[in-house]
């Protein structure tokens, strides 16, 4: 599966990262700088290919949970890079577990 480029192909996420940033950003901003942040996480999303959680996405991601020991949000995100290529994506991850489950499958992990 090759995800839709948008104008930025070189960047990627699935689909649930909308969920993410947008309830972070409701839970740690308030008022103008959140409804601020979030006009520019809604404008940056344009440029993003986004992998949609389809059942193969799914269950690719329920096995890394089971056998890596993953949260699953960190399970469907290294499921999504799988569908959209594989160990060829550098994923970027502030999180040890995710990157340690992320250098496992093969990918080269950037940030930790």
């Amino acid at each position: 599966m090759r995800p839709r480029a948008m104008s930025d192909d070189h960047w990627l996420t699935a689909r649930h990262t909308w969920v993410e940033v947008l309830r972070n950003l409701g839970r740690l901003l308030d008022g103008r700088e959140r409804l601020r942040t979030e006009a520019a996480f809604r404008e940056d999303w344009r440029r993003f290919a986004v992998i949609e959680l389809d059942v193969t996405t799914c269950e690719i991601a329920a096995d890394i949970a089971i056998t890596h020991g993953t949260r699953t949000l960190d399970a469907l995100h290294l499921a999504a890079a799988q569908r959209a290529g594989g160990a060829a994506l550098p994923i970027l991850t502030y999180d040890l577990k995710q990157a340690k489950a992320a250098r496992a499958l093969g990918f080269p992990v950037v940030g930790v």
